[in-house]
């Protein structure tokens, strides 16, 4: 019975020390008022005060950032232009990720191991540097519009860099793994009896995939949309060093509040907000994998 007590406990410990106790933080600040001060925000709670310092400290705690949220166009704006550049590189992501997978489950066995690893491969490397070969790849003078104009298929260097192009290109490159693996490991899963069946009853290749293999490698797409989509919404370091300066997403917005304008509230409220957002995809994933699990079962 302890044995069983302790493994629950220990990942609800986990969950308190490491999401709920600095989300009750950053709502704490979110609520306070910014002030020229070590931290730069007001109230501070002084138990020395007793039972009145606690009341006062609670009554000293509004919503005016939230309410600053609404009225100012540049939150809002950057919250709709995270989720309009989020959905789309999911879209693109699973585009160029699907034929990869399905490729990979359908490759001869010894080779599927090698293929695997070339996948994950990238995660060997930091994901700054990653970020920063892009940036030399993507540049007027980089690697790819010397070797177009080389080519002779343009008469002067593209502008890519400090793009939304730019950003797509590097969200999809980083993050093309994460929808890879989910769909491949239902991909590799599926029986090559059924397609064989469909095909003996007339079924083309293109209807048998449209017909079985899709279908059933559904769970699959909607993990890897999620695993693309939840972090790709307050991406930060990829449009700041491929967007510029005229990306706008609510990741570069909550830095330049937190580390240019010190405003920690705000920042806080910014932050508060985007995790509220993020509950919706985050709580169906969640669901879809507890399905996953029941169907195997």
């Amino acid at each position: 019975m302890m044995r069983r007590v302790v493994l629950i406990l220990v990942p609800y410990l986990w969950l308190l020390a490491l999401f709920l106790v600095p989300f009750a933080i950053v709502l704490k600040i979110s609520l306070s008022d910014i002030e020229l001060s070590i931290p730069p925000y007001t109230p501070q709670l002084d138990l020395s005060e007793g039972w009145e310092g606690i009341k006062a400290f609670f009554a000293a705690l509004d919503f005016e950032n939230f309410v600053f949220l609404t009225e100012d166009d540049l939150y809002w704006k950057a919250y709709l232009s995270s989720l309009q550049i989020a959905v789309i590189s999911t879209v693109l992501t699973l585009l160029v990720g699907y034929p990869m997978a399905y490729a990979m489950a359908r490759a001869p066995n010894h080779w599927r191991p090698t293929l695997l690893m070339l996948v994950i491969l990238p995660f060997w490397t930091s994901f700054l540097i990653r970020v920063y070969s892009w940036m030399g790849i993507l540049s007027t003078e980089g690697y790819l519009n010397q070797l177009l104009l080389s080519l002779g298929l343009i008469s002067e260097p593209l502008l890519i860099l400090n793009t939304n192009v730019a950003v797509y290109i590097g969200i999809i490159y980083t993050y093309l793994p994460f929808m890879i693996l989910p769909i491949y490991s239902a991909l590799e899963r599926m029986d090559d009896s059924l397609l064989e069946a469909a095909e003996d009853l007339g079924c083309s290749r293109l209807t048998a995939f449209w017909l079985v293999t899709l279908p059933l490698s559904k769970n699959g797409i909607i993990a890897g949309c999620f695993l693309v989509f939840i972090p790709v919404m307050g991406e930060f370091v990829i449009p700041s060093l491929l967007g510029g300066s005229q990306t706008l997403m609510i990741g570069k917005v909550l830095f330049e509040e937190f580390f240019n304008n010190l405003d920690w509230p705000v920042a806080s409220a910014v932050a508060v907000i985007l995790l509220l957002i993020l509950i919706i995809p985050i709580v169906l994933f969640q669901r879809n994998q507890q399905k996953t699990r029941e169907a195997e079962r």
